[in-house]
Parts: structure tokens; sequence; C-alpha cells
């Protein structure tokens, strides 16, 4: 899951960097997102259930949540140096993914 998590990383760089080309192609970002975040949410589903099988991880997530934070990490990591802290970021939020601890949405 770790290994995803960073690739999408570059993913998102790579996107950025590419929106306008992409928005052209596409007829309009809206569409993209909605086509994209289909297909982000079953490769999320699926890689949280291996990784929860394995024990990889134990912090019950839902797939649109841990695609939000990694979208922000990413967002975060928008410039060559960005990057860099953004894949720092993921393996903290895989850290506490394996810790299992969870405040239930209270802080």
């Amino acid at each position: 899951m770790r290994q995803w998590l960073l690739l999408f990383v570059d993913y998102m760089a790579n996107k950025q960097i590419q929106a306008g080309v992409l928005n052209y192609m596409t007829g309009g970002s809206d569409r993209l997102c909605m086509l994209s975040g289909d297909v982000l949410d079953n490769a999320l589903a699926t890689l949280i259930a291996r990784a929860k099988q394995s024990g990889e991880i134990v912090l019950a997530v839902e797939p649109i949540d841990l695609l939000c934070a990694v979208a922000g990490i990413a967002s975060f990591g928008a410039d060559l140096d960005g990057e860099v802290s953004a894949k720092r970021l993921v393996d903290i939020m895989i850290a506490g993914l394996r810790n299992g601890t969870s405040t239930g949405g209270r802080w």
C-alpha cells in the first residue's frame, strides 16, 4: 500500500503539471475527476482490504478518507522540494494506520 500511495503522490504532481492539457482533452476537469475518482476509490478499497488482511494496517479507514488525505499530501508536494516532504507525510500516515489508535472522530 505504501508503494501505491507514493506513486499516487507522483501521479498527482504530474497531473498538476498537465492539468491544462488534460482539461482540454477531456472537455473539462469535472468529467476527468469523476472518471479517475471511481477508479482510485476502487483501487484503494482493494489495497485497504489486502493491507488489513495481511496485518500491514490495523486501523479501519474508508477509501475516500485515505484518498482525500493522500490528495492533500500530494497537493502539498506540488514543487520538487514539497514532493520529498509529501512522501515523508505518506510514511507518517502509514505509521498511524499501523498503530490502530483512533480518536473516533473526536480530538
